[in-house]
């Protein structure tokens, strides 16, 4: 990896990723679909956007062993679940709050290793998981009582982290042979249906929908999919995975920010402290924990 130079400085996609995956909390709060709509729609768009690509993996997606389908298939199930989840605690918390607990997935990570891979981690990690726990513990005390079920949200929140952790655990050793374009195809695929599925069995409408909503179902899988977190697999291939973890603790900042202008959401003392205590955990674990 030391070995392989960017065609463009890392810093420049680093932040053009951190910018776009901030902006994706102040589309889903602009918008009025259910939850279950906008994941699906935002997955689905990008499958769209990624097939004329396809036709170079065909081998490579044909080689795959029912193993191989069936981890995916676990995988983008959860991926699913992390969507659905988080999109919805955007309806019932603030930016600020979903976004800082939605940041303990480093922590859920490190938790599930050890119980499926054995794998420790050292004191120092140990200390930063503590701290984050802490804050998030501020940040949700603070929503405590708070008008439009805030709480609710903060909980729907950290099970959105829970999942996405299970996704990262399931696909590192999938992505070990498995080339990042087919993952991401079949994963963002699989997490679309499950939640097309979702949409059909508990009967919410997927069409019609206004054009004001097709432009946010757009935006959100262009702007914080493609240029966020497609970005940021791409980067990966430069700089190491605990490099590109370290940036994405900009979003919090970047999305609370942005409703404070945009949304006109307060910054308040908890989301303050809660916050710096939850991203200065994190850190902590980060920089003292393999992930």
């Amino acid at each position: 990896m030391e070995g392989t130079r960017s065609p463009i400085p890392v810093p420049i996609p680093l932040l053009v990723g951190v910018v776009a995956v901030s902006f994706s909390s102040i589309l889903i709060k602009w918008s009025d679909a259910p939850s279950s709509v906008l994941g699906m729609y935002r997955l689905l768009l990008t499958v769209i956007f990624m097939l004329p690509f396809l036709p170079k993996y065909r081998k490579h997606i044909a080689s795959l062993s029912l193993r191989e389908w069936g981890s995916l298939l676990v995988a983008g199930l959860f991926l699913g679940l992390h969507f659905l989840f988080w999109i919805g605690s955007l309806k019932y918390t603030t930016v600020g709050s979903s976004v800082i607990l939605v940041a303990l997935e480093p922590v859920f990570v490190m938790m599930g290793a050890f119980l499926t891979f054995r794998e420790r981690a050292g004191r120092a990690a140990l200390v930063g998981m503590g701290i984050a726990l802490l804050g998030t513990a501020v940040v949700s005390g603070g929503d405590i009582g708070q008008p439009g079920g805030s709480l609710f949200g903060d909980v729907l929140s950290v099970l959105s982290a829970v999942f996405i952790a299970i996704n990262l655990l399931i696909g590192q050793s999938l992505r070990a042979n498995m080339s990042s374009f087919v993952y991401n195809f079949m994963l963002f695929l699989i997490a679309g249906l499950v939640m097309a599925v979702y949409n059909v069995v508990l009967a919410i409408p997927m069409l019609p929908y206004s054009q004001r909503e097709w432009g946010i179902f757009l935006l959100l899988a262009i702007v914080p999919t493609v240029f966020g977190h497609a970005l940021f697999n791409w980067v990966l291939k430069y700089v190491r995975a605990t490099t590109v973890a370290m940036t994405i603790l900009g979003e919090p900042v970047g999305a609370i920010i942005l409703a404070f202008f945009l949304l006109g959401e307060p910054i308040t003392v908890y989301h303050l402290v809660g916050g710096t205590l939850t991203l200065a955990g994190v850190f902590v674990f980060l920089r003292t924990h393999r992930v």
